[in-house]
C-alpha cells in the first residue's frame, strides 16, 4: 500500500500555472493548487520528482490576508477560474510578477521601466463567449459520490480539467450572466422532453454542444450543435428557445456527426436574425459569427489595442505590417492613424473575417494575406508594399517561429510592437531580438480575472 505523506507548508508565491509554491523541510519545492501567498497549509504529496513535488491541499491551517471566499459553487472542480480564492489586487500583483519573472529569468531583460498592469473593472461577467458540452455521463464530485445518492447523469456544462469525457454540470457561470438562463432553460427543456445527451465515448446522443456569444452593443448569439439530425426534435427546441429567450438576436444550429467537436468545417443553419452579431471596439465594427476568432473580453480588448496603437507612435505616414492578424482587429484599429497596414494570418477563415471587417468599416488602406507568416514575410511582399516602418506582432501562445524572428532581425525596422498572451515565449523571442533591439516599454493588461492568463505589450526600438 502506498504511503500517505502529509506535510505542513507555508505558501510563498504562485507559479505561472496558478499553483501555490512552498518549500518542504528537506528544501524541495512543492506546488499546491488553490492556495494563496501567506497560507499555512497541510498538504498530501501526490507526485514526487527529483527537484520538486506536487501536492493536494488537505487543510488551510492559517489563512493568508490575500485569501477570500470564492463566489462560485463549482470552484475547485471546474477549471475555468483558478484564482477566485485570491483578492483581485493580489491577482494583479501575481500577474505582474509572472511577467517580471519571465522577462528577467528567461529573457534576461530588465523590467525596471514596466508600467503598472491595466486591471479589469469587472472581476466577473467579462467574457463574451462561452462553450458548454452536453453529456449523458455527468461528472460526479467526491461529495456526490460519498453521498450514495442516485443522480440525473444528463448534464450541460464544462469539461473537467484533465478529463477527456468528464463534464461538470454548471448551475451558474459567473463569467457571463446572460448565459445562465439560456443554458438552464435549454437543459430543462431537453430533460422534460427526454432528449438524448451526447456520449463522447460511444458517439451517440442528440444534443452535443452549446455556444453563446454576446457583444457590448447588447446582441446575443446562440448556437446549438446536434450530433444527430432529428428534424422534429430540433425544430421543437428551436421554437422553445425563440419563444422563451427573445433577447437572442441570432439563433443558429449545426449538425456535427464527426468524431471531434469543431464546427469550422460545417455550415450553421440560421433560425433567427443574421448569421453574425456586431461588436464595437472604439469606432470600429466587427462581425462576430459562431466560428469567428475574436478576443473574449471586449472591454479589455479595446484597452489592449489602445496600448498597441500608442506604442506604435503613429503619425499618419507609416507603413505598418500586422503579423498574426487574426480577424484584422488590430490592423483595422490602427489603420486610420497610418498610411497603410499589411496583415498576415495563417487561418483562412480568419482572413475572410478580416476582409469583411475592413469592408464593414469602409477601410481601404488595409491589405490582408492568408498563409504562414514565416513564408509570406519575404522580399516579394516587401517589394510590393514597401519596407514597414512599424511591425506589430501578436503570435499564438507558442510565440514566433525562429525563422520569423530571423526575418525581423534582417528587416531591421525602426519599431516592433509585440503583443503576447504568453510572457514566457515572448521573453524567449525578445532575447533573440536583443541582437538589434532594446525594450523601450512594457505594459501588462489583465484580460481574464480569476485566471493566470495575461496579455503583455512590448515596444522594441532599433539599437543605434
Amino acid at each position: 500500500m502506498k504511503q500517505v505523506i502529509i506535510e505542513t507548508v507555508r505558501i510563498t508565491g504562485i507559479s505561472a500555472e496558478g499553483f501555490g509554491i512552498g518549500k518542504l523541510d528537506n528544501g524541495k519545492v512543492v506546488f499546491v493548487p488553490y492556495t494563496a501567498p501567506g497560507d499555512l497549509v497541510k498538504v498530501q504529496i501526490a507526485k514526487s520528482k527529483k527537484s520538486f513535488c506536487e501536492a493536494n491541499l488537505v487543510e488551510v491551517l492559517e489563512n493568508s490576508t490575500e485569501r477570500e471566499n470564492p463566489v462560485c459553487v463549482h470552484f475547485g472542480v471546474c477549471g475555468g477560474c483558478k484564482l477566485q480564492h485570491i483578492n483581485y489586487s493580489e491577482q494583479l500583483r501575481i500577474k505582474t510578477q509572472t511577467v517580471r519573472d519571465a522577462f528577467e529569468r528567461i529573457g534576461k531583460i530588465s523590467t525596471n521601466g514596466m508600467s503598472d498592469i491595466i486591471g479589469c473593472e469587472n472581476g466577473y461577467d467579462y467574457r463574451n463567449k462561452l462553450e458548454f458540452t452536453f453529456t449523458n455521463r455527468k461528472w460526479l464530485t467526491n461529495e456526490e459520490i460519498a453521498s450514495g445518492e442516485t443522480f440525473e447523469r444528463r448534464a450541460l456544462g464544462f469539461h473537467v480539467p484533465g478529463s477527456f469525457s468528464g463534464v461538470l454540470d454548471i448551475e451558474k457561470c459567473w463569467l457571463m450572466d446572460e448565459s445562465n438562463a439560456i443554458r438552464v432553460g435549454i437543459k430543462n427543456f431537453a430533460l422534460e422532453h427526454n432528449y438524448s445527451f451526447f456520449n463522447i465515448k460511444e458517439k451517440v446522443g442528440l444534443l452535443r454542444n452549446l455556444l453563446i456569444r454576446k457583444t457590448e452593443t447588447g446582441e446575443l448569439l446562440t448556437l446549438i450543435s446536434f450530433f444527430e439530425n432529428d428534424k422534429e426534435k430540433i425544430a421543437r427546441l428551436m421554437d422553445f428557445v425563440q419563444s422563451n429567450f427573445p433577447q437572442i438576436t441570432s439563433l443558429q444550429y449545426v449538425i456535427n456527426p464527426k468524431a471531434n467537436d469543431t464546427i469550422y468545417d460545417l455550415e450553421p443553419v440560421v433560425v433567427k436574425g443574421n448569421s453574425f452579431i456586431t461588436e464595437m471596439l472604439g469606432e470600429y465594427k466587427f462581425r462576430v459569427a459562431p466560428k469567428s476568432f475574436f478576443q473574449t473580453n471586449s472591454v479589455q480588448a479595446k484597452k489592449l489595442y489602445d496600448v498597441t496603437k500608442d506604442f506604435a507612435e503613429l503619425t499618419g505616414n507609416e507603413n505598418v505590417f500586422d503579423l498574426y492578424t487574426g480577424v484584422g482587429s488590430i490592423a483595422i484599429y490602427v489603420s486610420q492613424a497610418c498610411k497603410q497596414v499589411v496583415g498576415i494570418e495563417q487561418i483562412d477563415a480568419a482572413i475572410e473575417d478580416a476582409k469583411q471587417n475592413a469592408a464593414l468599416n469602409n477601410i481601404e488602406n488595409v491589405h490582408f494575406y492568408g498563409g504562414d507568416v514565416r513564408l509570406l514575410l519575404n522580399e516579394e511582399l516587401l517589394q510590393k508594399h514597401g519596407k514597414p516602418d512599424v511591425i506589430i506582432t501578436d503570435p499564438p501562445r507558442a510565440g514566433m517561429h525562429e525563422d520569423v524572428v530571423k526575418t525581423l532581425l534582417e528587416a531591421a525596422v525602426e519599431k516592433i510592437v509585440y503583443v503576447s498572451c504568453n510572457p514566457a515565449t515572448q521573453a524567449r523571442d525578445l532575447s533573440l531580438l536583443n541582437e538589434k533591439y532594446f525594450v523601450a516599454k512594457i505594459q501588462p493588461v489583465d484580460m481574464f480575472p480569476q485566471t493566470m492568463h495575461i496579455e503583455n505589450v512590448v515596444l522594441l526600438k532599433l539599437k543605434r
